[in-house]
């Protein structure tokens, strides 16, 4: 699945979950301050990578690149929020 933001400055992203549990943790509509929104991802993209891990023997390699452009990005930013826009199924 896949996750649409924007952060603090404008950019938007659409990032990938190899699982739905990324809802668990994120609500669309809502702002995160990017800290906060960095260790959300960073907690639902680890479960969704051991569930990978557990039924395939090896974490999701997707799921790891997408959890370092997040911590990428975020470094980048000015203090602010990220925006939840959508999932797309």
């Amino acid at each position: 699945m896949r996750f649409h933001i924007r952060w603090p400055d404008g950019t938007r992203e659409a990032c990938y979950a190899p699982s739905l549990v990324i809802k668990e943790h994120l609500a669309v509509g809502q702002d995160y301050p990017v800290a906060e929104f960095v260790a959300l991802s960073r907690l639902a993209l680890g479960i969704a990578s051991a569930r990978v891990r557990a039924r395939y023997g090896f974490p999701c390699g997707r799921a790891e690149a997408q959890l370092a452009r997040i911590e990428e990005t975020a470094r980048r930013q000015a203090p602010g929020t990220v925006y939840v826009e959508s999932f797309e199924v």
